[in-house]
């Protein structure tokens, strides 16, 4: 391979993504090898672990990859199947420089791509554009590298397992979406006190029951069915490669990112206090007041699991999450997001606690808001269209926070907008204390776009 152009959308800000047959061939995923690969090399490391999840076309694209990787003198440890944490997991039980998983995430089953560590951090934003500038160069390391298979799923079960705790017996549905997670979770559940009812736990990468996405309320529904049905204290679900969650209550009533990180920061915080806690900046005030409130110290950061990562190893944060479902625990693990730990942590603290999942969930103060917002807005103009609402927020005296697109706090609570970092839209949230409130924030979103010059969609 003497040099290698990939189409500009698939080099994207956290990972490289693309419909297969369309936008990403094996080619490509031999080019990011032998580009990657590189890097390695010249970053003075020697070894790469790479797994692959259950899409049909991961294969594939894991043996082109292997290919480039190979060519470049890079030594390859083959995990295999399974989650991505569990491609995290192996860079550092097997002391890899790199890692690179093949993955199309909560995509549909057309998708796929490849998310990657190098030097134990996340590989992403400029790093990806210099790789696809590298590619295009052929400015390729050459060598001779090795491949062996190295499985690591019961030791990344055993990982998982180390930190629970437990207390009464739980009952609890797990739906794993046909994702890639079922195998991972049969040998944890197998471990664990109570009854455990597992809802498409054969990985198919077809997903022929629902779309592996937490986030999305209609692929919770058969969880929150079966959790009522059969009386269970919780449910949880995870999304099709194992890094997001999504967690409902007894009641079958959903728990979103930001209600769930301000549970989980309560175990967190009786044993650190003054701890930072992150967020992203779509996550509800009640989040950063809890959080004080339990004397934590409270970071607002830019969305995107990348770049919280980056800001926990900043800090030394010992938890973080977004309302995406990714939750990043730093405390006796890794600072990278594994919804499997995620979900054996909050047995933890439901199983040791005298209050249920949903009192918890009842006792954070209760918003009106609305779901995420996303309305289409080309790549070349999402950011400048941003930048003027910044420009004549400043010129207005608004209160607002400008760490991720723009987020105005008023009277009434406070309204979002940013630009998407992977879709070629705008993505706007509205939080209020009460309906009326919350009308009058959408209102001044609407105004806001409008002077800005954009089109503003009916947000109702």
């Amino acid at each position: 391979m003497d040099s290698h152009q990939f189409t500009s959308t698939i080099l994207r800000e956290y990972d490289i993504r693309g419909i297969v047959g369309e936008t990403l061939f094996p080619e490509d995923a031999e080019a990011v090898g032998r580009a990657f690969g590189t890097l390695l090399i010249r970053a003075g490391h020697s070894n790469c672990a790479v797994g692959f999840d259950g899409r049909t076309t991961s294969p594939g694209l894991k043996d082109a990859l292997v290919k480039g990787l190979t060519a470049s003198g890079v030594n390859v440890f083959e995990i295999g199947m399974g989650p991505t944490p569990m491609l995290y997991f192996a860079t550092y039980a097997l002391e890899t420089g790199g890692g690179i998983m093949i993955t199309g995430s909560h995509n549909p089953p057309s998708h796929n791509g490849f998310k990657m560590m190098l030097g134990g951090k996340s590989f992403y934003g400029q790093q990806i554009q210099e790789l696809g500038a590298l590619a295009a160069r052929g400015d390729f390391e050459n060598g001779a590298g090795t491949v062996t298979s190295r499985p690591i799923m019961d030791d990344y079960a055993a990982r998982l397992l180390k930190d629970f705790t437990g207390g009464k017996d739980l009952s609890v549905v797990w739906d794993c979406g046909n994702g890639v997670t079922g195998e991972a979770l049969r040998k944890v559940v197998k471990n664990l006190p109570g009854r455990h009812v597992l809802l498409y736990d054969e990985i198919d990468g077809t997903f022929p029951n629902h779309h592996p996405d937490p986030t999305v309320a209609e692929n919770l529904t058969d969880v929150i069915r079966t959790v009522r049905g059969t009386g269970a204290d919780l449910g949880i679900a995870f999304d099709g490669d194992g890094d997001r969650i999504g967690v409902v209550d007894s009641e079958g009533r959903i728990l979103w990112g930001d209600q769930l990180l301000a549970i989980l920061s309560r175990e967190i915080l009786k044993k650190a206090p003054g701890a930072a806690i992150i967020a992203d900046v779509k996550a509800s005030q009640v989040l950063f007041d809890a959080v004080g409130d339990l004397g934590g110290t409270p970071v607002m950061w830019k969305t995107g699991h990348s770049l919280i990562k980056s800001k926990m190893q900043e800090l030394k944060a010992p938890l973080a999450g977004e309302m995406s479902g990714h939750i990043f625990y730093n405390d006796h693990f890794y600072g990278y997001d594994d919804a499997i730990y995620v979900a054996l942590r909050l047995l933890n603290i439901v199983a040791s606690a005298s209050e249920t999942l949903g009192e918890m969930r009842d006792a954070l103060p209760e918003m009106v808001n609305t779901p995420e917002l996303r309305f289409d807005c080309p790549d070349e103009e999402k950011f400048d269209a941003v930048r003027r609402i910044q420009e004549n927020l400043k010129t207005e005296g608004a209160n607002y926070s400008d760490i991720d697109g723009v987020r105005v706090n008023t009277e009434d609570g406070w309204w979002l907008l940013r630009a998407s970092n992977t879709q070629a839209v705008l993505v706007a949230r509205c939080e209020a204390k009460d309906e009326t409130g919350l009308s009058r924030l959408k209102a001044q979103l609407v105004a806001a776009l409008e002077k800005a010059g954009v089109k503003a969609p009916d947000f109702g």
